[in-house]
């Protein structure tokens, strides 16, 4: 009998939770509308591979070797070469910034080639965007020592070279920065829905003074908690399907790990996001604070802060320490583990151990936070 009561009184709360996802076309937006216009941004409008960089080339005496090489970086999908006279011409198109780089083949070019002495080819590069003067860097060097390579054993010259390196890259052959955002993107995605959608749930029982009603009702914490995030929850993880079929069918992302494993770690993240809105919306008692509070501590810290686009390695001490409080860390690594590696379960179980300290921890203070009372 008391079983029956209490099941009851949870599915009627999680039937009037239903009901109000279903008339409010912000949840649904964000749920289902959201994620499409933010995959479909990162996916084609954002990307961090640097392609067809505008680059000056000066080639002071033309000859067979000048043209090889001005071929190479032609032929190559990094660079959009220009032509120039003279060093100076190009050194004006770089200050006005027609172009990102040059590459100067100084006189006798073939003569002093291999000669240990002459420098025959000089670079110059806008460095305002660091990152992009790395990569352009990074190019014109590969593309350099590609061809001197080809060229020194056409020639049936030996290439005294200290170190031959050979590079294979595991996870990404492709190195395209789609493959790498769009898993990233899901855990935004599950982000808002788990944290700033709930954030209001309760929020919104206090503006709209329907609180006291519910006080008056048998209800316990532990069911009114469950019923308030049951429906979220279940959006999520059709949110989650969704985001999944797109990145596999639309954006062409592998998935090397297993589904199952994918919706376990999903459902995980997502208990955690529920409990941290959940969380924000019993302390604020306010739809407007409750939101801009979810945002800024949980979506901009998932977007920044969670390896998603920025390297966290490459962020000073301090903020890296910040990031281990932050649930989106350990999602974005295992989602793009799952998707690009596979079942690497090192690194999964050591995301689902920080994940399941989270959980806790978050409940704990939802359930200390929770009670029935005006104040």
């Amino acid at each position: 009998m008391i079983d029956a009561a209490r099941y009851q009184r949870l599915s009627g709360l999680i039937r009037k939770e239903s009901l109000q996802i279903m008339r409010d076309p912000s949840s649904i937006a964000i749920a289902f509308v959201l994620p499409v216009v933010l995959l479909f941004l990162f996916g084609y409008g954002v990307s961090l591979d640097a392609r067809n960089i505008p680059i000056g080339i000066v080639v002071e005496q033309p000859d067979a070797a000048t043209q090889s090489l001005t071929g190479s970086f032609e032929q190559s999908d990094y660079f959009s070469p220009f032509y120039f006279q003279t060093i100076q011409q190009a050194e004006k198109a770089l200050e006005k910034h027609k172009i990102d780089g040059i590459v100067w083949l100084k006189n006798d070019f073939a003569r002093a080639l291999f000669s240990k002495h002459d420098a025959v080819i000089a670079v110059r590069v806008n460095g305002v965007n660091s990152n992009q003067a790395n990569l352009t860097l990074g190019y014109i060097r590969g593309t350099w020592l590609s061809w001197i390579t080809h060229y020194a054993e056409a020639k049936g010259t030996e290439l005294n070279m200290p170190i031959q390196l050979e590079h294979r890259v595991w996870f990404n052959p492709a190195v395209s920065s789609r493959l790498f955002l769009v898993p990233g993107v899901v855990a935004i995605i599950m982000t808002l829905i788990g944290t700033l959608l709930t954030a209001l749930v309760v929020a919104r029982e206090w503006d709209r003074g329907t609180m006291e009603a519910l006080f008056v009702t048998p209800l316990r914490n532990v069911e009114f908690i469950a019923g308030k995030l049951i429906p979220y929850f279940i959006l999520g993880m059709a949110s989650l399907f969704l985001n999944f079929f797109l990145a596999i069918w639309l954006f062409k992302v592998p998935f090397e790990g297993s589904f199952w494993l994918l919706l376990l770690t999903g459902s995980l993240y997502m208990l955690v996001s529920l409990a941290v809105g959940l969380l924000i919306s019993v302390m604020a008692k306010n739809q407007f604070v409750a939101g801009q509070i979810a945002i800024i501590t949980g979506f901009l810290p998932a977007f920044i802060l969670s390896g998603f686009i920025f390297d966290i390695n490459s962020m000073p001490p301090a903020i890296q320490f910040i990031t281990h409080i932050v649930p989106a860390r350990y999602y974005v690594a295992i989602l793009q583990t799952l998707f690009l590696a596979g079942d690497v379960w090192p690194v999964i179980l050591a995301n689902v151990a920080a994940l399941l300290i989270m959980l806790v921890i978050f409940t704990r203070l939802v359930a200390k936070k929770t009670r029935k009372s005006l104040e």
